[in-house]
């Protein structure tokens, strides 16, 4: 005969929350029943019967990820009341906290307020971005600002960092913030770099590396930048991993190479003056292009002026070639018309101090030349005013007492004070005197050294000819062009016209 015990399991009764997450200042039983009668009294709350099951439980949420603290909402109303007005008390406005979680104490935001005003943010920054105190201090902000002063930004200039970008707080650092900085090392950002670069935009730790930053250089390399210069690019003028090409970047490219400027010279110019990306179209660029044509620059010298002096799309121009314009025709004795091919010719004056520009001028006159001859050696070279009086100095008394030559070859070759002194004027005067040639200042100083070594071994000086000329989306013409060295021959138009104008 078998005997088949059938046991009798016990229903199970649900176990209020409470009793097992208890609040951090509630009273902790003993783990183990101690022989205290009331400890087994159904009136205790550990105390579990089939006889006597809750009738209403309140509600609990989940443990929260952030704070790690358990409110029923009638706790958690209370809380976020004192939060509110410990924040007012201290002159925070805590409108848009409103409908975030907040800590489960009032200690907890006080231990948040007190890091950041160590840290060096002030009661105005937080009203700023309210948010930053929504960050757990130990899981929020301390990985980021650890994270931000490995890469090399010193801990005072943190504060600043995070007033200009208080969102990177939110971020995490291995999913957002490492990808970012990998993605900059890619484009070949030096290592030292990478800190300045962030400290000048730190907006860049909340792109995407596959999207806005990722499109903007691609874009650029098939314009023709370099794929090699980005890196630099990026550390000169990082604003541009942040532009959309639909938007900003494209259309800006297109209107320059309407104006006529080769790509491949944009592209150059790209790479050596990256911030131009940074000149707004429609609000900076086209007006100072029109600007340009009114006062008098003719239409297919605009592009050789943009690649001279490129600043000169992100100006306030309308004003100050009003001014430039108004200085040379009263003290300079120059016309608009004077002055607009001064500028064609140098750009750069738009931008030149009224008074550096006046010492060379009076320099000029008190060798007892005429105004009517300073404002033609002016027009005919305009780099004279950004000149030296010390130099022009030096180069004219060796013009008067070594070279002994009349005035009226500085009249017509004014370009000789922008040559060297030491290092081309005089050796190369002293090779002709010992040769006794007699030329004029053009024909032994407008020329490349090895061009000049040619002269000197010739049995024959050859005839003047007009120097290079060009027009600008156009074929490069080039007078006497039989007698431009190998090197030049071997390169193409833009790359001699690129040469010729942004080398200066």
């Amino acid at each position: 005969m078998t005997l088949v015990l059938r046991l009798r399991r016990r229903p199970l009764l649900p176990i209020p929350i409470s009793t097992l997450f208890p609040h951090p200042h509630a009273r902790i039983p003993p783990p183990f029943p101690s022989p205290n009668p009331p400890y087994q009294s159904p009136n205790n709350p550990y105390f579990f019967s089939s006889l006597s099951p809750p009738t209403k439980f309140p509600e609990y949420e989940m443990p929260s990820v952030t704070w790690g603290v358990i409110q029923g909402r009638k706790e958690r109303l209370v809380s976020r009341v004192i939060i509110s007005d410990y924040l007012k008390s201290i002159g925070v406005v805590p409108d848009e906290l409103e409908h975030l979680e907040l800590p489960s104490s009032v200690e907890v935001m006080r231990e948040r307020v007190d890091f950041l005003h160590r840290l060096g943010l002030s009661v105005d920054d937080f009203n700023s971005y309210p948010l930053m105190l929504a960050c757990s201090v130990r899981k929020n902000m301390i990985p980021v600002l650890s994270y931000l002063e490995k890469l090399g930004i010193p801990r005072p200039r943190l504060a600043d960092f995070l007033r200009r970008s208080p969102q990177v707080l939110h971020a995490s650092v291995i999913v957002e913030l490492a990808p970012v900085v990998k993605f900059l090392r890619g484009l070949d950002v030096d290592r030292s770099d990478i800190p300045f670069v962030l400290q000048r935009y730190p907006d860049l730790l909340g792109f995407k590396p596959e999207g806005t930053m990722s499109t903007s250089v691609a874009y650029l390399v098939s314009v023709g930048v370099a794929p090699r210069d980005i890196g630099p690019m990026v550390t000169q003028f990082p604003f541009f991993l942040g532009m959309r090409v639909g938007t900003t970047i494209k259309p800006l490219l297109d209107f320059l190479l309407s104006l006529g400027l080769p790509r491949r010279i944009l592209a150059r110019m790209l790479e050596k003056r990256p911030y131009v990306l940074g000149y707004d179209l429609h609000e900076t660029v086209k007006p100072n292009v029109d600007a340009l044509l009114a006062f008098g620059v003719h239409r297919e010298s605009l592009p050789s002026v943009i690649v001279q002096y490129p600043p000169i799309l992100g100006l306030p121009l309308k004003a100050k070639l009003s001014a430039q314009q108004y200085f040379f025709n009263l003290k300079l004795e120059i016309d608009p018309d004077g002055f607009a091919r001064a500028l064609e010719r140098m750009p750069q004056i738009v931008s030149l101090n009224q008074s550096v520009i006046l010492k060379p001028v009076e320099f000029l006159r008190g060798r007892g030349i005429s105004g009517e001859d300073v404002a033609r050696m002016v027009v005919r070279c305009p780099q004279l005013v950004a000149l030296r009086v010390e130099l022009m100095k030096n180069a004219y008394y060796f013009f008067k007492s070594e070279m002994k030559r009349p005035l009226q070859e500085l009249l017509e070759f004014p370009e000789y004070f922008t040559y060297s002194l030491e290092s081309r004027i005089k050796p190369r005067y002293q090779r002709i005197a010992s040769k006794g040639i007699r030329c004029n200042l053009n024909w032994f100083l407008n020329c490349s050294d090895q061009r000049f070594e040619e002269r000197m071994r010739g049995y024959y000086i050859e005839a003047e000819t007009a120097g290079p000329s060009f027009v600008m989306g156009g074929k490069l013409e080039m007078p006497g062009r039989e007698l431009v060295s190998e090197e030049e021959e071997d390169e193409n138009d833009d790359e001699v016209l690129y040469r010729r104008t942004v080398s200066l």
